[in-house]
């Protein structure tokens, strides 16, 4: 979803892909669309242009106008939106089980429970209210930081349902790559759906991938397969990237039955799952497709975390420690470690924080320079000088300008980059022979060591949780949707929105604030 504003020739847009000047505009854009803007306003006229609305700020209603734009871009896709002639019936997701029961009329057994959340909860979207654009991590949406209240649907089970359970044919596919917390998900899927009283689950394997190949058989899931596979890490039912096009997929849902489909998956899953969800109701299937959004990089938008990314942070420390060892054992030592992170530093950036070792963090949205007085060379030549050891900790999408490119991509698309790390402890090397110093330079990259271990606590609840509303969602007929942690509660997002670009880590935030007192870093450019 485009969005640009302008005051004055002034505009404020999202930041072009490989422009380091526009990452470190801060951001004090449009809230809740994602926009950036320059620190100073004018107060003035201004108008703010949403896909193909124009506010006048001018206008004392344009709070109106934006709420209403607001409510249709995160309006949640429902079958009464195609299917007028779907009549609910009372759910059959009920956890109390010791009230006489009641027989609805459609012969499903009802009973009175207050547990239920009803379609017109809501949970606000953003919970700060900004004095100033200047103030750190400013989103405003005009130059007052005018508060307008921005609400998304909150999840969880309904009171009523559009499936009947005995009738549902369920199916779960993860693709992309590996991810902590990925059967813990399935699992609980799977146990919720049958909590419902379907009895027909299957998993497709290896990702989309398996909805055309032949040799590759479903896996039929029940709790009694699925009830202590949260204890490894992996997928039970694989993982694979790319695969056949959405009209073939659809194609074999239709073939198989499949009327509920659960896509756990990152931004470019989520973007199949979306186009899946249209194509079947295009065909007038009566389908609910739901996406779990899985992404050790943290980088989808409007939640406040992705599953796996707290258990990455929590194993990365090992390969900080590791490094610290090695640096401070050695003389003159410099650990070097490369971490997951694409386009967004947030796993280096709170690994670093919360592992008080590091003493240099670089990310994708920060710009650096390695040589020149200003650079990180320079600064590691200053920490041996006064402390003889460094450690320095690098998101894996950081300094991609300093590298030379693959021209390669994977099979979802996705630019194959170059190896920073491996880059940064070779020239460390080179830099010191040349000021005729001695560095003991080691470099590790625990990339797959993180991705491949099972889900700590905290994540273990986040995909218990995460898997629940998902068929919670399902069951009260939503389509085309995924299901987050917003502001500590679960929301419904519209899938559209949570790809429209991926989230980043703010330069002007407090977070980067706080890792930069952390490791007492200087600008490198």
């Amino acid at each position: 979803m485009e969005s640009i504003s302008t005051c004055f020739g002034v505009k404020f847009g999202h930041p072009t892909k490989n422009s380091h000047d526009s990452r470190r505009i801060r951001r004090v854009g449009i809230v809740g669309l994602g926009g950036f803007a320059t620190k100073r306003f004018k107060r003035t006229s201004c108008a703010t242009v949403v896909g193909d609305r124009e506010i006048d700020l001018a206008n004392s209603d344009w709070k109106i106008g934006f709420k209403e734009d607001f409510e249709r871009r995160f309006y949640i896709p429902h079958l009464s939106d195609v299917f007028g002639d779907l009549s609910p019936m009372p759910s059959t997701f009920n956890l109390k089980s010791r009230r006489p029961s009641h027989e609805s009329g459609n012969g499903y057994p009802y009973e009175r429970w207050n547990g239920y959340v009803k379609n017109n909860d809501r949970v606000l979207l953003k919970v700060i209210k900004f004095s100033s654009p200047s103030s750190a991590g400013a989103e405003c949406i005009d130059p007052d930081c005018t508060w307008v209240e921005q609400w998304v649907h909150r999840a969880g089970p309904r009171e009523e349902i559009y499936f009947r359970p005995e009738e549902v044919n369920a199916a779960i596919v993860t693709c992309g790559g590996l991810c902590p917390g990925l059967n813990d998900v399935i699992r609980q899927i799977v146990i919720t759906l049958e909590i419902y009283g379907v009895k027909n689950i299957v998993g497709i394997p290896f990702g989309y991938r398996g909805f055309s190949a032949e040799k590759l058989p479903k896996i039929l899931l029940s709790r009694s397969v699925v009830q202590n596979i949260h204890l490894d890490g992996g997928s039970l039912l694989g993982v694979s990237r790319g695969g056949p096009n959405v009209s073939e997929i659809v194609d074999n849902m239709q073939e198989r039955g499949i009327d509920m489909l659960f896509v756990l998956g990152g931004n470019g899953t989520h973007a199949g799952a979306n186009e899946i969800h249209n194509e079947c109701w295009k065909r007038g299937m009566r389908v609910a497709v739901v996406g779990v959004p899985k992404t050790i990089d943290n980088d989808i938008l409007w939640m406040d975390k992705t599953f796996g990314f707290d258990t990455a942070v929590e194993e990365a420390q090992r390969a900080i420690n590791s490094a610290y060892i090695e640096a401070h054992s050695a003389y003159n030592g410099i650990g070097i470690v490369k971490l997951m992170g694409r386009n967004s530093g947030f796993i280096a950036m709170h690994a670093s924080l919360s592992s008080g070792q590091v003493d240099v963090c670089l990310i994708p949205e920060v710009p650096f320079e390695l040589h020149g007085p200003h650079g990180v060379l320079r600064h590691l030549q200053y920490l041996i000088e006064t402390k003889g050891s460094a450690v320095v900790c690098v998101a894996e999408g950081a300094g991609q300008n300093l590298v030379m490119k693959t021209n390669a991509k994977d099979q979802s698309g996705n630019v194959v980059l170059g190896d920073i790390g491996a880059h940064i402890q070779k020239e460390t090397k080179k830099y010191f022979k040349d000021i005729g110093t001695s560095a003991d330079v080691k470099y590790i990259d625990p990339t797959y060591m993180i991705r491949a271990c099972r889900a700590n606590a905290s994540d273990g609840i986040l995909c218990t949780v995460l898997g629940q509303n998902a068929v919670h969602g399902a069951f009260a007929g939503y389509s085309g949707i995924t299901v987050g942690i917003c502001n500590t509660h679960y929301v419904y997002l519209p899938i559209p929105e949570v790809i429209s670009y991926p989230k980043n880590v703010d330069p002007n935030s407090r977070m980067w604030h706080r890792c930069l007192t952390s490791t007492g870093q200087p600008d490198f450019f």
